[in-house]
């Protein structure tokens, strides 16, 4: 992040990624709140510039944001979970780099949201076995559940993020719902998006184990998923109801079909762009898996995906640009990709800003 915007550069860590730090040179002893932000297919650290230099001028003293770099641009097509290695690894040699973090975050957008559920999973940590020093007692019971890396986690938020996958009907809007450009996107996915397409379209078969994102329901081996979804005391999805031409509203937001709100208008003058907002408590389903490796494959993939992401609670906000000049590219705008082209999308970062716990 520029000096030019009241951000500090830091010393580039092992993977190249970038701090924008707090508004003072020195390291601050009260900005122990490290927040990763994660971009997506394609991306570079870039793309969070906006929203990082915005959490940085609000929450001064108090939070480091970190744009992560190690899966940048073509870097991104080489799967969720080899993306998800790197970004831990890159958050790893962040923390040994500045031992004095205590808190962790991530925002997340588009793929990079199912990157760093598995960059998690590969972080997590038990309650008392941690890499790093404890947390203080402070934190009550809240680090009861595990940590991230050693660090108490606060805040997972996702913006625009395919959850349930993109193979679904239209859960990739541009493909208009016809079942035929559907089936034929399954089918040459791996020719445009590589190893990252077969995830996203749940067509990977890495030696006879179920696709990915199944998996990613589960705590398996020594990657505990879900357990550090339940580690973080906030998890939040950001939504684009319609003109997301990417991703679409169900996978974004993890509801089915009969879930979806209906909605007229913006809810609040300051975030002209928020529609709805809900509070989903988790629900306990038994599914009968009896191991991550075992799932059924005639059961339907996406029915399978909400009920398990589902049973942890999710806080909901749907966000609409149908008034925005720039409505089409509302993939990019509810990201702020683009200061000059997606600037319209800034009062959901504020949203964010406003609601995060430091």
């Amino acid at each position: 992040m520029g000096d030019d915007r009241g951000c500090v550069q830091s010393e580039e860590s092992v993977n190249g990624g970038r701090d924008a730090c707090d508004s003072t040179p020195s390291e601050s002893a009260s900005a122990d709140h490290l927040v990763v932000m994660v971009h997506g297919i394609l991306g570079s650290e870039d793309d969070w510039k906006f929203a990082a230099d915005q959490f940085t001028m609000n929450l001064q003293d108090k939070v480091t944001v970190h744009c992560s770099r190690c899966n940048v641009r073509q870097r991104s097509l080489d799967g969720v979970d080899v993306m998800g290695e790197r970004l831990a690894e890159e958050v790893n040699s962040l923390i040994r780099q500045r031992p004095g973090f205590r808190k962790i975050s991530f925002i997340a957008h588009s793929v990079g949201g199912l990157v760093a559920r598995y960059a998690i999973g590969k972080l997590y940590r038990p309650h008392g076995r941690n890499d790093h020093d404890e947390p203080s007692d402070d934190y009550g019971d809240e680090s009861s559940t595990g940590t991230i890396a050693g660090l108490v986690a606060l805040n997972f938020i996702t913006v625009a993020t395919p959850h349930l996958g993109s193979r679904g009907n239209k859960q990739v809007p541009f493909l208009f719902g016809v079942p035929a450009f559907e089936k034929a996107a399954r089918l040459v996915i791996h020719l445009i998006f590589r190893r990252t397409g077969r995830h996203l379209f749940l067509t990977d078969n890495d030696e006879g184990k179920p696709p990915l994102l199944l998996r990613m329901l589960d705590d398996c081996a020594d990657i505990c998923f879900m357990s550090a979804l339940r580690a973080f005391r906030r998890r939040v999805v950001y939504a684009n109801v319609h003109y997301d031409h990417i991703v679409g509203w169900r996978t974004s937001s993890i509801r089915r079909n009969s879930e979806l709100p209906g909605w007229e208008d913006s809810m609040n003058d300051k975030y002209p762009h928020i529609v709805y907002e809900e509070y989903s408590k988790g629900i306990n389903v038994s599914d009968g898996r009896e191991n991550c490796v075992a799932i059924d494959r005639t059961d339907d993939l996406e029915e399978e995906l909400v009920t398990g992401l589902t049973q942890l609670s999710w806080e909901r906000v749907d966000v609409s640009f149908h008034r925005s000049k720039r409505r089409f590219a509302a993939h990019s705008v509810i990201q702020v990709k683009d200061t000059i082209l997606h600037l319209e999308g800034a009062d959901v970062i504020q949203h964010m800003i406003d609601r995060f716990d430091d």
